[in-house]
């Protein structure tokens, strides 16, 4: 019986890093062009980012050989930052945009990018399924067009263009 648990646990926690049915992460990747800073543009509503504007993401380097990863958004109910440090890995090879991240222990989560600009200036990363989904940008104000083409491709995903919250505004 403790054999099927530890199954049935590491099956669901397996799930959590997948990548939703549909996507295919991009590839080739390369990891140090995507590190940095980037803006989180626009999201799926969820309740661990429900509240908070000016979103960033930092990405860079552990000494393990993972990313490590600095979340920050502004909550102005509480009227103060809020911050969360996690790490991610890749799930396979560094050539695909395929990671895993934990802000939780030995929890993780699917990190696809699922598009990226071939200047790694704009990026549409999805979780696990597609109920998880940000639009990140170097820039605060990616072009409208730019913007137009990412929610119609997270369309083609089966994400409507109505579930996106937007934090910044395309130009």
């Amino acid at each position: 019986m403790k054999y099927f648990f530890i199954c049935i646990l590491a099956a669901v926690l397996t799930g959590c890093t997948g990548t939703p049915q549909g996507v295919t992460p991009v590839t080739p990747f390369e990891l140090n062009r995507y590190l940095g800073q980037w803006y989180e543009i626009a999201r799926l509503d969820h309740r661990f980012e429900r509240g908070l504007t000016e979103v960033t993401a930092n990405y860079s380097m552990r000494d393990d050989g993972g990313v490590r990863v600095i979340n920050r958004g502004y909550n102005s109910e509480d009227n103060a930052w809020q911050q969360a440090e996690g790490k991610a890995y890749f799930v396979d090879d560094s050539n695909s945009g395929a990671l895993k991240v934990s802000f939780f222990g030995p929890f993780y989560g699917g990190y696809n990018i699922a598009k990226l600009t071939d200047d790694y200036t704009v990026a549409l990363v999805l979780g696990p399924s597609t109920d998880y989904a940000w639009l990140l940008a170097r820039s605060k104000t990616p072009s409208k067009a730019i913007c137009d083409d990412y929610v119609a491709f997270a369309a083609q995903l089966g994400i409507a263009a109505e579930q996106w919250i937007w934090l910044q505004q395309c130009q």
